[in-house]
């Protein structure tokens, strides 16, 4: 079978002008296949041949595609968007073994629900599916499909498709939770650059290959994601493979490459040189550092670092090079020393283009890569295996390393072709090295494209390098937002910006984040059942230091920084740390600083980051009073003169993750950051925290200033996921807010001066704001026992003595907030935080007083096993994902024609029933079964324990979960999201170290009920001879409104009686409560049921119909099964009441004979009607 537009997608008619409570509706057909699968209400359900007969006529066909990719969820406020993704374009690039591969150029999203919204979004989706960089493989046998994100080496050791080069891996999520086989159905796309060119060598036919995988673990474009995340991922990681086919033998060589292991970003709008800045300490990027390498290990066996970098500190290559000193100064200090890590500054060896300076890094690579080796095979034989594999990095991960990794590549092509027998001929080693030139040459081009936008730079012609990189500049800075977008909600969908998920990704692994959005929502709940509190020491110091250094200063030296941020009070305990030490230091210090540098033109254009550099190694140098306990900085942040430093005990690294920085400006309404915030935060262990510090608008009076200052940063304020200022389990605000005292500067030296503060706190701007609600609503601060902090001469006690001699006023100040949980609401041991200290210390190198507060809290520690056993019993009682019934009656009952016992009386009957217990979405029959679909598993799973046994209309049914192990299933969609590389060669000793949680650690083995009779199949019958009335698919909406007020419903009628049942008794009227149902025709529920498509539900009708039988009990059945039943009276033209006869019964074979029709020309006298006289006789001919 050849491969073309196989499938069709089929949208329900609009009837009366698309009705807001009828639900939107797709077919998805496969020429190939007899089922169909309908998408409604957010449920995916597989049709029959005959359900899909019934319905067909009802939908027009409105996309024809080559695939489907599956379907893709969109969180939008509280409702979930989903669209059907299907491939309309697609071209070959060629054949490995027997399946043919194909790339991916144009997409269609059909939308599963009347309204689209988010149609922005959805574009950007879909120009990075079209981009040409996805790609897929197709085979005519599903079960031999060529699995492209395997190279070969693995495909010898598992058939499971690795994950990490998976992308729409989210998409098949929903198809796994209705139980559809989507290894059919669905296609798997991955993301990279496939070249495939056939080499002739001889009478033989060779396939020479290149594929780059990218992986989507750390997604994104260029300037948007860089180096590491705390799961040891790395952004622009890609494994390139290189092999030949040759009949039954394979070889292969395995590349990689990867962004530096660090944290490190380019912040700020980049155009020529970029500046580099490292987003987190030494220590604080130890754990992550070190995962990386051992996953490393774990994947690929033996390593090699290949680092590109440049090494010279002057020039536009500074960040280059601090960024390479800083990944060799972390390799050193790791457990990883074994790997060796070679330094080639590529610019500086290649300048020009001179490529025979690659001749240095061969010899080099000679020295510790020739052991590696590559893959052989021939047939079923593994000859030879490849035991490690070179990593390569630039700044980019792109053009340098495309040409380097092009030189390793050619150079191991020599023995690959010496090993499969092709060295003989010269001429074929020419002809395979210059397939594979120009192979690697695209092979760069694409890889970049993914990342950069444009294809590779050092094409050999400097007029296309100069329009790639202001091509580049532009795609970067501009245009790379909205597909770092796109990106995220590909691979995220409904996880993606929602406070629920942010709070369901500081409690769960992420492999659980693409639960249903019940679990989540449930797991949230009752997190108190697997977390434990335990205290910790959080310190918030401020300090206006008015643009410059001034620790450096010799005056007063019997004062230090250490007098601020640890003071000698009583009230400051010891407490027991995360490494059993005792002492009254804090676990991490938040510091802010305002006036960092002088608050002139020059800087406020273009900050200078030299004394935000001199305050940290200060501050870290006092913060480590105890050589054996030194601080760690986690981050820091600067906004022209507002810089926050956080400081953590190194103990604390291993738990820390999500760190991440904002800014918001708010000089000259937001253009200028002399005034405005700088923000951090982070997540420790299962409790998240944001850190503040601000500088508000200035002046006496500018009270609304201040306000609104306040109200754009915490507006504008945004982390990575959609995280916002309030969704964090503390903030913590310090800063210069300069709010004043509104009474008279002598009045309140006065006051202050004879210790009545309290006189003076009555009349502080903020605190009087703070009662108004205008700012800071639910925020604490702690009581003030200490004079104003501003303005004092420099190096003196007075306050302003000037000539503008500005009124003293608590400008610096600390508040915070912890948001309590629902879970927390009757928790009477819940508290938001124990003050210990706030207070300021008596540093006069300002024109301010540094104030710190300091705080015992209570964070959340996470029990895994506790968690685990949580979550399976929250998908134990939340039913099954695909909340399906299945309806089947007690026993069996021959109706007349064979039609279905389902009837509009039944069906109706036992919808409102089943509404009862929730909102029923989709409801379809086959025979005697029929399947009812809820909006939520919870509902299928009470409808089963309440009402398993059922008598509607007097059928007796029996209720059944369509899913009954459903707990196992839940495992599966777990073990999609789970990372399941395979190790490319198996001697390699190294310790194991799990970086999400399996399966199995995450939902309990449940045992399967007893086993159920397997479901009667539709009968396969020719249309000729199938039976009436033998499938369907019921229109809920028609019975039931679930948005309108209940009301009692109608009394439910009984079946008429048919041949071959027994006699039911009338069921008696009973009065309940129930969902109010559409209102009841005037004429009988049978004669409703053939006015298609009006019709509650839709039946299969080939035969013809005849007229209706009269309202007599209809004659006995025959007994033979070959002889037709009486034929029902008709009435003559001449004779009305004329019986037919009866068949021969000696005779089994033979028709009954029809009498002739008396062909008249007069039809039967009319009787007359007073008035109107008797109508005359008209001619029949």
């Amino acid at each position: 079978m050849s491969f073309g537009k196989s499938f069709r997608v089929l949208e329900k008619k609009v009837v009366e002008k698309a009705k807001p409570e009828q639900p939107h509706s797709i077919i998805l057909e496969h020429r190939s296949r007899s089922e169909t699968l309908l998408f409604e209400s957010h449920a995916i359900a597989s049709l029959s041949a005959q359900e899909t007969d019934a319905v067909r006529k009802q939908y027009i066909k409105i996309v024809d595609a080559y695939g489907c990719l599956g379907v893709l969820q969109l969180h939008a406020g509280e409702t979930t968007l989903q669209y059907l993704v299907m491939i309309t374009g697609c071209f070959s690039i060629g054949k490995i073994a027997d399946s043919e591969i194909f790339r991916i150029t144009q997409t269609q999203f059909v939308s599963l629900q009347h309204q689209q919204p988010n149609e922005d979004k959805i574009v950007e989706v879909r120009k990075v599916l079209n981009s040409g960089t996805f790609y897929f493989s197709w085979n005519t046998n599903p079960n031999q499909q060529f699995d492209i994100t395997l190279c070969a080496q693995r495909r010898r050791k598992t058939n499971e498709t690795d994950n990490r080069f998976f992308w729409n891996r989210m998409l098949h999520i929903p198809f796994l939770r209705f139980g559809i086989d989507f290894d059919f159905w669905l296609l798997k796309a991955m993301c990279g650059s496939i070249e495939i060119r056939t080499v002739y060598a001889g009478s033989k036919q060779a396939r020479a290959i290149i594929i780059s995988r990218l992986s989507c673990e750390r997604a994104g474009t260029r300037f948007n994601v860089r180096g590491v995340n705390d799961d040891g991922h790395v952004a622009n990681f890609v494994e390139t493979e290189q092999a030949i086919y040759l009949d039954s033998e394979v070889t292969s060589y395995v590349q990689t490459r990867g962004s530096v292991p660090l944290f490190w970003e380019q912040p700020g709008v980049q155009v020529g040189s970029h500046k580099v800045k490292l987003s987190r300490g030494f220590e604080a990027t130890v754990p992550a550092f070190d995962k990386h390498l051992t996953m490393m290990k774990q994947r690929y066996g033996r390593l090699v670092i290949c680092n590109l970098l440049g090494t010279s500190l002057i020039g536009n290559k500074e960040g280059e090079a601090m960024l390479s000193n800083e990944f060799q100064k972390q390799h050193e200090n790791s457990v990883h020393i074994d790997v060796p890590h070679i330094i080639f500054d590529y610019h500086q060896e290649c300048r020009g283009g001179n490529q025979a300076n690659l001749s240095k890094l061969k010899e080099r690579f000679d020295k510790c890569c020739r052991r590696f080796g590559f893959f052989y095979a021939s047939g079923d034989e593994v000859v030879q295996e490849q035991y490690g594999t070179i990593r390569t990095n630039c700044i980019d991960c792109l053009d340098r390393t495309n040409c380097v990794q092009t030189f390793i590549g050619l150079d191991v092509l020599n023995e690959q072709i010496k090993i499969i027998g092709l060295s003989d001929k010269k001429q074929t080693f020419s002809r395979f090295e210059e397939v594979f030139k120009q192979m690697w040459i695209a092979n760069g081009n694409e890889v970049s494209k993914i990342y950069a936008g444009t294809g590779a730079m050092g094409a050999g012609s400097k007029l296309i390098d100069g329009a790639r990189s202001a091509a580049r500049t532009i795609q970067n800075n501009l245009l790379d937002a909205s597909k770092q977008e796109a990106i995220d909600i590909l691979l995220l969908g409904s996880t993606l910006s929602s406070e629920l998920a942010d709070r369901a990704r500081i409690l769960l692994p992420t492999n659980m984040l693409h639960a249903p959005t019940q679990v989540l929502r449930e797991m949230c709940l009752r997190y108190n059942e697997y977390i434990s509190t335990t205290e910790i020491r959080v310190a918030i110091g401020t300090y206006n230091v008015n643009g410059g250094k001034h620790f450096r200063s010799v005056v007063y030296k019997d004062l230090s920084l250490i007098d601020w941020l640890a003071p000698k009070s009583e009230s400051i305990v010891e407490i027991e740390h995360s490494n059993s030490v005792h002492d009254k230091m804090a676990d991490i210090y938040a510091i802010g600083f305002q006036e960092i540098v002088d608050l002139n033109a020059q800087n406020i254009m273009a900050a200078s980051s030299d004394n935000a550099k001199a305050w940290a190694e200060e501050l870290q140098r006092v913060l480590s009073v105890k050589e054996d306990e030194p601080y760690a900085l986690l981050t820091s942040q600067q906004l022209v003169g507002v810089c926050l430093y956080v400081f953590i005990r190194p103990q604390l690294a291993n738990c820390l993750r999500d760190v991440a920085t904002d800014s918001v400006k708010t000089g000259l309404g937001g253009a200028t950051g002399n005034k405005g915030a700088a923000a951090i935060r982070f997540v420790l262990n299962g409790t998240s925290f944001c850190f503040v510090a601000a500088h508000f608008a200035a002046g006496q009076s500018q009270v609304v200033e201040r306000n609104a200052d306040y109200a754009e940063i915490t507006r504008k304020i945004t982390f990575p996921m959609g995280r916002t200022l309030k969704g964090h389990d503390y903030v913590f605000w310090c800063g210069d807010f300069n709010y004043r005292i509104d009474m008279n500067k002598d009045e309140i030296k006065e006051c202050v001066k004879n210790g009545d503060l309290q006189a003076v706190l009555e009349n502080d701007q903020l605190k009087k704001q703070q009662e108004a609600g205008q700012v800071f609503n639910d925020f604490l601060e702690g009581e003030i026992t200490f004079p104003p902090t501003y303005k004092y001469d420099l190096f003196s006690d007075d306050y302003d003595t000037s000539e503008k001699a500005r009124a003293p006023a608590w400008t610096d100040r600390v508040l915070w907030r912890r948001r309590q949980q629902q879970a927390d609401a009757d928790n009477p041991n819940w508290n938001p935080g124990h003050l210990l200290f706030y207070g300021r210390a008596e540093l006069k190198q300002s024109d301010h007083r540094p104030v710190v507060a300091i705080l015992d809290i209570e964070i959340s520690t996470i029990d895994a096993d506790r968690r685990a056993n949580v979550f399976n019993d929250v998908i134990k009682c939340l039913g099954p994902p695909d909340a399906t019934v299945v309806i089947q009656s007690v026993q069996h009952y021959t109706t007349e024609d064979d039609e279905s016992i389902y009837d509009e009386n039944l069906t109706v009957g036992l919808v409102q029933e089943l509404a009862e217990i929730g909102e029923v979405t989709l409801v379809r029959f086959v025979g005697e079964t029929m399947w009812v679909t809820f909006k939520d598993g919870q509902a299928a799973l009470a409808a089963v324990n309440r009402k398993q046994n059922l008598n509607i209309c007097g059928v007796d049914l029996h209720l059944r979960l369509k899913t009954e192990d459903w707990p196992n299933e839940v495992e599966k969609e777990i073990k999609i999201c789970t990372t399941n590389c395979a190790p490319l060669c198996d001697y390699i000793d190294i310790p194991s170290e799990e970086y999400a949680s399996t399966p199995s650690e995450i939902v309990a083995k449940v045992k399967p009920p007893p086993p159920r009779p397997a479901l009667p199949k539709s009968p396969q019958v020719t249309p000729k001879h199938q039976p009436k009335h033998q499938a369907g698919i019921i229109d809920v909406s028609q019975i039931i409104r679930p948005q309108q007020q209940q009301q009692q419903p109608p009394e439910r009628p009984s079946l008429p009686p048919r041949p071959a049942i027994p006699q039911r008794p009338e069921m008696k009227t009973e009065q309940k409560t129930s969902p109010p149902s559409q209102e009841t025709p005037k004429q009988s529920p049978l004669e409703t049921t053939y006015q298609a498509p009006s019709a509650i539900y839709e039946e299969i009708n080939d035969d013809i119909q005849t007229q209706a039988q009269p309202k007599e009990p209809p004659p006995q059945l025959p007994m033979r099964p070959l002889e037709m039943p009486p034929i029902p009276q008709r009435n003559n033209v001449n004779q009305s009441n004329q019986q037919i006869p009866q068949k021969n019964m000696n005779q089994p074979n033979q028709l009954p004979q029809i009498p002739q029709r008396n062909n008249t020309n007069q039809l039967p006298q009319v009787p007359a009607r007073q008035p109107p006289p008797p109508l005359p006789a008209r001619n029949m001919n």
